[in-house]
C-alpha cells in the first residue's frame, strides 16, 4: 500500500476530515517513524512494533484522535507517550511556528529514537521538546496546556492533566478500550464524550494520580 492509498482510504472512511490534518499526514511521512524492518509495511493501516513492547499507533486511530483534538496554530500541547515521534511531529505541523509540543516518553531509548526521527523535519523539530520521564502527573512547570493527548490507555484520566489544562481546552486519551474527549468548561467542570472499540498499550500511572473519568 502506498501513502496516497492509505490517506485516500482514511478520508473515504471519514477518519480524516480537516484539511490541515490531511495536509499534516501528507507532509509527515509515517515511513520515517517506523523501524527499518517495518518500512515496507509503513502504510498499512495497522499498529507496528517500535521496540520495548510499544507500537506506533494505527493510522486510523491517530487520525481519529487528532480530529477529536483539533489542534490549532499557536497552541501548547502535551503529548503523552511519544513513542517513535510520529504523532508529535504531526502535532508540531498543526500548531505552526508559534506553537509548542511538549512530548513525554517514559522509555529512554524511545525518547532518543523520537528525537532522531523528528530531527528529519528540521522546522518541526524546533517546535517539539521531548522529555524522558513520567507524565502521569502532567508537567506543572509547563502548564497550562491548551490540549493534552495520550497514546496509551489508563483506567482513568489523571487529575493532574485536568488541573493543568487551560479552561476551554481539550483532553483526548484512551481509557480502557474507549477514547475519551474531555472539554474543560469551567475550573472543575468538563464535557465528556466517549468513543468505544479501541485497543492501546497500557499507560503506566504514577502514584496518587486520582481522577474518576
Amino acid at each position: 500500500m502506498t501513502k496516497q492509498i492509505l490517506l485516500s482510504q482514511l478520508q473515504r472512511d471519514g477518519y480524516l476530515k480537516t484539511s490541515a490534518i490531511i495536509q499534516a499526514f501528507e507532509k509527515v511521512d509515517r515511513k520515517n517513524f517506523v523501524r527499518e524492518s517495518e518500512r515496507e509495511v509503513a502504510y498499512q493501516n495497522s499498529a507496528l512494533p517500535i521496540g520495548h513492547g510499544q507500537t506506533i499507533s494505527q493510522p486510523l486511530v491517530v487520525a481519529f484522535m487528532l480530529e477529536l483534538l483539533q489542534p490549532k496554530r499557536g497552541e501548547k500541547i502535551l503529548d503523552v507517550g511519544v513513542g517513535s515521534g510520529w504523532q508529535a511531529a504531526l502535532l508540531a505541523d498543526l500548531v505552526g511556528t508559534k506553537g509548542k509540543i511538549i512530548a513525554v516518553e517514559r522509555i529512554p531509548e524511545l525518547a532518543e529514537q523520537a528525537r532522531k526521527n523528528i530531527s528529519k523535519y528540521k522546522t518541526l523539530a524546533k517546535r517539539v521538546q521531548i522529555i524522558q520521564g513520567d507524565a502521569s502527573r502532567g508537567l506543572e512547570g509547563e502548564a497550562p496546556f491548551d490540549k493534552i493527548i495520550a497514546a496509551a490507555s489508563a483506567e482513568r484520566i489523571p487529575s493532574a492533566w485536568k488541573e493543568q489544562l487551560r479552561e476551554g481546552g481539550t483532553i483526548v486519551a484512551p481509557v480502557g478500550e474507549s477514547i475519551l474527549r474531555l472539554r474543560k468548561t469551567g475550573e472543575k467542570s468538563f464535557e465528556k464524550s466517549e468513543f468505544h472499540g479501541f485497543r492501546f498499550v497500557p499507560l503506566i500511572l504514577g502514584l496518587s494520580t486520582g481522577g474518576s473519568v
